[in-house]
């Protein structure tokens, strides 16, 4: 591979906004992707895949290139350097990679590499808590699969298409696809590519959703004509996918404190042919008390720490502090005691989280059942999914039934 300087600087740039001003990689990589309207799908690849995967490796790089944060700008070439030299690149002669220590780099990687948070590149709080809940081995499988590339899986908008007729219409605009096992609304990407351009995205056909997001639709066990309740709806991956599975037959409130997703949310529908989805923002308490008792399902997609969704948000390791685990947990269980009191008798819940603790999940969730409102309810089962298990995302849910 041959570096080209205008879209190294570029990654530098992307660096520094992500490590140096706490923006959000995902925003970051999207403004860079702009820059040059000259660069080919070969060019932006390079500049997304390459801030991504310093971002993922940071502590390791950094400690490598013996740098320390805030990173100056030189401190960001040399952390480039041992990319480029670990990625087995010839270094062209820039003066900000003049001294290079290839050997040292390597020497340096092998010796770090022994120490699972360095190797995996981790904070030192983040790697103990995983260990403390998950044990040693498992914690390590973890990590290891949490830290690879994520696949780019699609579901399939039902509503409009089935998945032989999508992966046609893909296959004719270039882009092949898979099948996934056990998943049926799930299509895999065989090569990444930008697929928000194609026909079959502008006409509604599919949207973009990890596999294991996926399976807490099903989990909520929908019919046509239910009323529905999305409790933590943000911009309505899961209650599009609700609409389908309910054939737009029904209603679904989607709820959330942020007015501006629920925005987004309208505009998805709108391409996704979705008409039972009717949004409302939580601006006080009477939101919620105007539904108790009335919801045959309630989906409580809780705010979490994300760690099961670290390949593909892995700036969110570097932005996560300890505090914020231990305020999320409170926050969790007050939504799970507020919100389940939409469910009607007989009606059912699902309580689900991106995160792979299970203080976050089933602890929760027993937690929740010993509570005078959750005495009210019994678990029907819940699933726990592990990227190192499934090769997808981390998630959690669980199903309960009001008595």
């Amino acid at each position: 591979m041959r570096l080209h300087r205008n879209l190294v600087f570029a990654v530098i740039d992307g660096l520094h906004l992500i490590f140096n001003e706490n923006k959000y990689a995902d925003k970051v990589v999207e403004q860079l992707l702009k820059r040059d309207k000259r660069w080919g799908a070969r060019d932006r690849g390079f500049v997304a895949e390459t801030t991504y995967d310093i971002v993922r490796w940071k502590r390791l790089y950094a400690e490598i290139a013996e740098v320390k944060e805030p990173f100056t700008r030189d401190n960001l070439w040399r952390i480039f350097a041992v990319w480029a030299t670990l990625k087995g690149i010839k270094l062209p002669d820039w003066k900000q990679l003049e001294g290079t220590p290839s050997r040292k780099i390597k020497g340096r990687f092998d010796e770090l590499s022994r120490v699972r948070k360095y190797r995996e590149s981790v904070p030192d709080w983040l790697d103990a808590i995983g260990e403390k809940e998950l044990g040693e081995e498992l914690w390590t499988k973890e990590l290891h699969a949490l830290n690879e590339q994520a696949s780019v899986i699609l579901r399939v908008n039902t509503l409009k298409t089935n998945k032989r007729t999508l992966q046609d219409l893909l296959m004719e605009e270039g882009i092949d696809t898979l099948s996934i096992e056990g998943y049926p609304d799930a299509i895999q990407l065989k090569e990444r590519g930008n697929i928000f351009r194609t026909e079959a995205f502008k006409n509604g056909f599919f949207e973009v959703q990890d596999a294991s997001s996926q399976l807490v639709a099903e989990y909520l066990d929908v019919q046509p004509g239910m009323r529905v309740a999305d409790a933590c709806a943000g911009a309505g991956g899961k209650s599009l996918h609700l609409a389908a599975k309910m054939e737009n037959k029904g209603q679904i409130i989607a709820l959330d404190i942020y007015g501006n997703k629920l925005k987004e949310l309208k505009r998805r529908a709108r391409r996704n042919d979705v008409h039972n989805i009717e949004t409302r923002e939580i601006d006080s308490t009477k939101v919620i008390k105007k539904l108790h008792n009335t919801m045959d399902r309630v989906l409580i997609d809780a705010p979490c720490s994300g760690l099961g969704v670290l390949r593909r948000n892995p700036d969110a390791k570097w932005k996560l502090q300890p505090e914020f685990i231990d305020k999320i947990k409170t926050t969790q269980q007050e939504i799970l005691n507020d919100y389940s009191k939409m469910v009607k008798s007989g009606g059912k819940l699902v309580y689900a989280t991106c995160s792979v603790l299970p203080s976050e999940n089933q602890d929760q969730v027993t937690a929740f059942l010993k509570s005078e409102n959750g005495k009210e309810f019994e678990l029907i089962k819940d699933k726990k999914v592990l990227a190192s298990n499934a090769g997808f995302d981390g998630f959690y849910m669980a199903l309960l039934q009001k008595k």
